[in-house]
């Protein structure tokens, strides 16, 4: 499928959820390019996944900011494929480094550069421990198993909707709480009187 065909299945996509995430963060090793960047060499020319491109370009074409969280060694050569792709332009913030923990140092940089809340955030990784750290966070994560796709498109959006109707919810919940607790007290008030 090209670019173009999948930035208009993305788009269509894109169409169908009421809510969107204001940012959507990608790692890069093994969710946009299928390789790791640090057995690569600067001089190669290195390729995404086949339908990467159309997501990244129906994202930006719908107006969601994008943003790269990786824990890459190599944040040299990383940035060098970002170049030779010609993509590096689209992400709003880079955290590429190296980190012995979770990538939640990585979301508090981007958060902190982008001033986006952690429960406006959608996230694709290839790791089952940065989905659940980053999770944790209030990032909607989605863990891709052969790269970023259409499909992994569709579950990060009918989730992160999901997530967005759980906490509208629960904030309706407390409201009505909140009210029905300040009436009574409010007659308590008067009754005392």
């Amino acid at each position: 499928m090209g670019d173009e065909k999948v930035k208009a299945e993305g788009l269509e996509l894109l169409g169908m959820f009421q809510v969107l995430p204001r940012l959507v963060v990608f790692d890069l090793d093994y969710t946009l390019w299928p390789f790791y960047c640090e057995c690569r060499s600067k001089r190669e020319m290195p390729s995404l996944y086949p339908q990467a491109r159309g997501i990244l370009y129906a994202l930006k074409e719908k107006g969601i900011d994008l943003a790269i969280a990786s824990r890459s060694p190599t944040p040299d050569i990383a940035k060098t494929f970002l170049d030779k792709l010609s993509i590096k332009s689209m992400f709003v913030a880079q955290e590429i480094f190296s980190s012995s923990e979770h990538k939640t140092n990585h979301f508090q940089k981007i958060r902190s550069r982008t001033g986006v809340p952690f429960n406006s955030m959608l996230f694709f990784d290839d790791e089952n421990r940065n989905i659940q750290a980053v999770s944790k966070m209030g990032v909607t994560s989605i863990l891709v198993n052969e790269g970023v796709n259409v499909e992994a498109l569709r579950q990060g959006l009918t989730k992160y909707s999901e997530n967005v109707n759980i906490s509208e919810k629960n904030k309706q919940k407390w409201r009505t709480k909140f009210s029905q607790n300040s009436n009574s007290s409010k007659k308590n008030e008067s009754e005392d009187k």
